[in-house]
């Protein structure tokens, strides 16, 4: 699984020119579910994003969660995060998981973080989507399941 957090003031996602999710501050999570992740993987990654301390304290420094700040998390599924750009030109998805999975875990981690008290507006998976967003510093973190649970 890999995961792109975005630290940011607000953000929205758009299907068809319709409004389907936004957070006024917290976290963009781009999320794509590869072949193997499962549900332990999925729940890992779900707790490590709702407990990573990315915002900033009184001083200045990175030490506050988003539950810690009272944000939200936008969750919004994107398989293209499993692209393989080693040959050629054009990537290539083999890693990305097949969609009926991706989905059922993509919807789990979506859930995992709703159970610890965030607000998850999404978009809709497999859809074409537009993401707005007014990145907060900027931060920006990528997370990948096989360097951060699979060691």
């Amino acid at each position: 699984m890999k995961i792109v957090l975005q630290r940011s003031r607000e953000a929205s996602v758009t299907v068809n020119d319709e409004l389907v999710g936004q957070i006024d501050h917290g976290l963009v999570a781009l999320i794509g579910v590869g072949q193997g992740d499962d549900d332990a993987i999925t729940d890992a990654m779900a707790m490590k994003v709702h407990r990573l301390r990315i915002f900033n304290d009184d001083a200045g420094k990175m030490n506050r969660s988003v539950i810690d700040v009272g944000g939200d998390v936008l969750a919004i599924s994107q398989f293209t995060l499993l692209a393989d750009c080693r040959k050629g030109r054009r990537p290539a998805f083999t890693g990305a998981a097949e969609p009926t999975e991706a989905q059922r875990l993509y919807q789990r981690f979506v859930d995992q973080l709703r159970l610890a008290g965030l607000q998850v507006p999404t978009g809709v998976f497999a859809a074409d989507m537009q993401v707005r967003l007014i990145n907060d510093g900027p931060v920006t973190i990528v997370l990948d399941s096989d360097e951060i649970i699979r060691r």
